[in-house]
């Protein structure tokens, strides 16, 4: 079974979008939305099964060029 994780990401100034596009274009997000507030955007993602949660985001997302900043929120169980 998948991970669910949400990522608040949080982009240098005017990269927002730049950034957004980035990650649609590697298709690794289940829902991407642009948000107010301490981050610019907010990602759910399925991490694969097997995979480790860290090293999928420092590999897949972090080397996004724009990204400052990013905050992780793992989930146990839906309801």
């Amino acid at each position: 079974m998948s991970t669910c994780v949400f990522v608040q990401i949080r982009c240098k100034p005017g990269t927002t979008y730049k950034v957004a596009e980035e990650i649609a274009l590697r298709e690794i997000h289940s829902e991407l939305y642009s948000t107010s507030g301490n981050f610019d955007l907010l990602m759910k993602l399925y991490i694969p099964t097997g995979e480790d949660v860290g090293k999928y985001i420092n590999e897949q997302l972090l080397p996004i060029e724009g990204i400052e900043r990013s905050l992780t929120t793992m989930t146990f169980k839906v309801f």
